[in-house]
């Protein structure tokens, strides 16, 4: 059995390996996606205040640190029984799809969009954000640029800070915004909107008039019949800061839609040996293994999940992006994994257009921005859609306030059993008898992991007081001989 080994991935945030099994014949036996980081936040996380959370946990990562942010003083409103002021709830949500934005322009261009613009199979040392800017000039460079410089200057004057927000506290925001200040992020806001256009067009230029990247698209290596998942506001629009989650089977028919306190009883998390990561899955249909179709519990949460999940954008660009992406790809629901990056950017223009409507509500001005909590805190539940998948917060504490339990399903961790499957998939189509294993071919089954933006640095959370460690020795047949685990 000849093993093929992909260690490190590349273009993601965190670390992790493929392992390729081909049996004699050539042909891809199994695949497998292996974790091998560990983080401890649910469990260094009790003991501690829980109005620190806020602040704790946007150092799980410092690409989507305001995701957790969001995630976490949610779960502290939830927990200390206070509402939100109007003003406050909105200087949050702007914040958030300024930073939605930002953080969908740098997947696009930097990890996922170097496949499409400079190509899948060119050399590896060219497949980067310099290639990306060499293919495409560099005016298109400095707009990427420009782009994540405004947002940075909009998430620092609401959060505080660049990376690692401060400002949102249990029950608001602990200061507003001037009207010079509003002033100056509306023309960010402008700006946001007119690149999100912009890129809706290297898009079509690129991708969409070389048929055979939608021919990649559209093929079955990237094809993926699975569940879909995404928050939802009262009209089942898209919406990434408040609202409930919404599932949908892969015919297209809702099977649940809930609050985020139901979230347990609708979602259970599978574990492997082979991985620190956890493999969620829903409830009412169980876990069936890796497989595909309604009789499986496996779901992904990611950009297109969500298009596929709701019935339309919030906002006018965004909803004519949504309705030429399914009338392009055949029909909703779309299970062609890689149309997940045109989802993405459909996600940044309609996030521009909401946070240029929240820089311009009279109500963003306001000086009540926060209701300081009375109650005695107890148990609280906070969700929000990351860019990676939806993301929960989940703290229960004592009298005083105290953590006394933490969970999180983080946005990547929810999208592991399906990278998972997509990977073996991709590599199954791609690896025939005879074929050449070339780095355009390993890249080619990245490809299909990076359609999800993972973020592997958040994605783990299991701790038990140190690494554990299994060790597995196969034979020449590819049979597990022995098994020696220290936990």
């Amino acid at each position: 059995m000849k093993h093929i080994k992909i260690d490190p991935i590349t273009r993601l945030e965190g670390h992790g390996k493929i392992d390729i099994f081909l049996n004699d014949a050539g042909e891809v036996a199994n695949t497998y996606f292996q974790i091998p980081e560990l983080r401890g936040f649910e469990q260094f996380c009790v003991g501690r205040p829980v109005e620190e959370m806020p602040r704790i946990t946007t150092r799980i990562c410092g690409v989507c640190p305001e995701a957790h942010h969001m995630a976490s003083v949610k779960a502290c409103d939830a927990v200390f029984h206070v509402e939100v002021p109007p003003t406050g709830k909105k200087l949050r949500q702007l914040l958030y799809n300024t930073f939605y934005a930002g953080d969908h322009t740098l997947h696009f261009y930097a990890l996922g969009g170097p496949d499409f613009v400079v190509g899948p199979d060119a050399p590896a040392a060219e497949r980067n954000i310099l290639g990306v800017v060499k293919k495409v000039g560099l005016e298109v460079g400095g707009k990427v640029i420009e782009m994540r410089k405004r947002t940075q200057e909009v998430i620092k004057m609401i959060g505080g800070k660049q990376t690692h927000q401060v400002t949102s506290l249990p029950g608001g925001i602990s200061k507003g915004i001037t009207e010079e200040e509003r002033k100056q992020i509306e023309q960010h806001c402008i700006w946001f909107v007119e690149f999100g256009k912009f890129t809706q067009q290297v898009f079509n230029d690129i991708v969409l008039k070389n048929k055979a990247y939608v021919d990649l698209i559209l093929s079955d290596s990237y094809n993926l019949k699975i569940y879909s998942m995404g928050l939802v506001d009262e009209k089942n629009r898209v919406n990434f800061y408040d609202g409930k989650v919404r599932v949908k089977d892969p015919d297209g028919n809702e099977l649940v839609k809930y609050s985020p306190n139901e979230y347990l009883e609708n979602v259970a998390e599978h574990v492997e040996p082979w991985t620190y990561l956890k493999f969620p899955f829903l409830k009412k249909v169980g876990w069936k293994g890796f497989v595909e179709g309604k009789q499986s519990g496996i779901y992904h949460a990611t950009p297109l999940s969500r298009l596929n999940a709701a019935d339309g954008m919030p906002t006018p660009l965004a909803q004519a992006e949504y309705e030429k992406m399914y009338s392009t790809l055949g029909g909703k629901p779309v299970h062609a994994m890689l149309a997940t990056h045109w989802a993405r950017i459909i996600e940044l223009l309609s996030a521009a257009e909401m946070a240029l409507d929240l820089a311009r509500d009279p109500e963003i001005t306001g000086t009540h921005f926060r209701n300081i909590p009375t109650a005695t805190p107890t148990e609280g539940v906070g969700i929000v859609e990351a860019p990676r998948g939806t993301l929960t917060h989940h703290y229960t504490t004592d009298e005083k306030g105290i953590l006394t339990k933490v969970n999180l399903i983080v946005g990547t961790t929810n999208n592991y059993a399906p990278i998972s499957m997509s990977i073996g998939k991709a590599a199954r189509g791609l690896i025939k008898r005879g074929t050449e294993v070339s780095d355009g071919v390993l890249n080619m089954i990245e490809m299909a992991f990076r359609s999800y933006d993972p973020c592997f640095g958040c994605a783990t959370h299991a701790f038990t007081g140190r690494h554990a460690l299994e060790v597995r020795i196969f034979d020449s047949s590819g049979e597990l001989v022995q098994k020696v685990t220290r936990s």
